[in-house]
């Protein structure tokens, strides 16, 4: 099922595309361009909301967890239907082992308004 939205940010595909691409390069600054202004990230460990809380996020993730030059991920899973969009996951680095990861995000008018991330991790 396709999303046709009519934001600049595209299609949910579209949004989840890039935002797996830029996942993958540990690009905070270009993840962040597909969240809306409000948006909100659930976690096991909290909520962040708005940018700034979730760039702190990203920002640790690819400090302490999943430094881009030393990580790998793998897309398992996907599927779109309309606004929603879910994925599983893995991925490791020097410091952390993924062995399952999930989001489901929530797109409108092209952007990210609500996700949830939830990982299985173990230190290395």
């Amino acid at each position: 099922m396709t999303n046709s939205t009519a934001g600049s940010g595209g299609s949910t595909e579209e949004v989840l595309a890039r935002h797996w691409r830029d996942f993958q390069a540990g690009d905070v600054e270009s993840i962040l361009k597909d969240y809306a202004p409000e948006a909100m990230v659930i976690t096991p460990n909290g909520t962040r909301k708005g940018v700034a809380e979730i760039r702190a996020a990203f920002t640790t993730m690819f400090t302490d967890i999943m430094p881009a030059k030393s990580s790998a991920s793998k897309l398992e899973k996907q599927v779109v239907e309309g606004e929603v969009a879910f994925i599983v996951w893995t991925g490791s680095s020097d410091k952390y082992k993924i062995s399952f990861a999930t989001d489901t995000f929530l797109v409108r008018g092209g952007k990210i308004v609500a996700q949830t991330f939830a990982p299985v991790m173990e230190k290395k």
